[in-house]
């Protein structure tokens, strides 16, 4: 897969970890689209291949917009699709490549220089829940502290884009609110990580939305879906 048909995320190469998006060109990575399925799969395939010199492990979601998070140890070789729900996803060691699928959800790259890795898939539910929060508390149970991370937030729709419900807005700020409104979920997760001790916070400056055409975005009517990768050199 091309640099074309990808947005690259430089921040954790120093430390050996590939992270990028998909992008339109590239195709739909869903498996409930209405595109023939061996041309999805075939996307699949080709991702497998272009990660196998960084990661002989491949591992995607039963998305439910939750905050459940599974940590991964190796043990099997090819791709994985979780049987189990959840929205976010840790690879305990190197040579696991994470994905999620988004289409203006966050894909929130979470990084540690050892090469443990986390992806996770916040919509508006799981930033309400604080999916971050969860999965910051996880690696922090592996023995890793808040202020050894970094993160990248990646495209996604922006606060000038992004209008909610009086009662979404409420759940997302946690304050109450008489009208409906704009809210950026990407300032709030930041807000979520540096709460916990994060210090190393970046933010795409994609808009899944005012970007459409780079990325699919449900809120354009768009079915497709790309996804998020992160994985640390094995």
């Amino acid at each position: 897969m091309s640099d074309v048909r990808k947005e690259v995320i430089p921040d954790f190469e120093s430390w050996g970890i590939r992270a990028f998006t998909t992008t339109r060109d590239a195709g739909t990575f869903s498996l409930s689209s209405t595109e023939p399925v061996n041309d999805v799969m075939a996307r699949w395939t080709s991702l497998e291949r272009e990660l196998s010199d960084t990661a002989r492990r491949l591992v995607s979601l039963r998305q439910v917009h939750g905050t459940r998070v599974l940590v991964h140890l190796g043990g099997w070789e090819g791709w994985l699709r979780a049987g189990e729900e959840a929205d976010g996803h840790i690879a305990a060691e190197k040579g696991i490549a994470l994905t999620v699928g988004i289409a203006d959800c966050v894909p929130v790259f979470i990084a540690h220089p050892s090469g443990v890795v986390a992806l996770l898939h916040s919509g508006w539910r799981g930033t309400a829940a604080r999916i971050t929060t969860e999965a910051i508390a996880a690696l922090a149970r592996q023995g890793i502290p808040p202020d050894e991370l970094a993160i990248h937030l990646g495209p996604a729709i922006c606060g000038r884009c992004y209008e909610v419900s009086i009662e979404v807005r409420e759940q997302l700020t946690g304050e109450p609110v008489t009208r409906p409104g704009k809210v950026d979920l990407r300032s709030l997760i930041a807000e979520h990580a540096t709460e916990t001790g994060v210090q190393k916070i970046t933010v795409s400056s994609f808009c899944t939305r005012c970007d459409n055409e780079r990325f699919f975005s449900h809120r354009a009517g768009d079915a497709g879906r790309q996804i998020a990768v992160i994985a640390a050199q094995a």
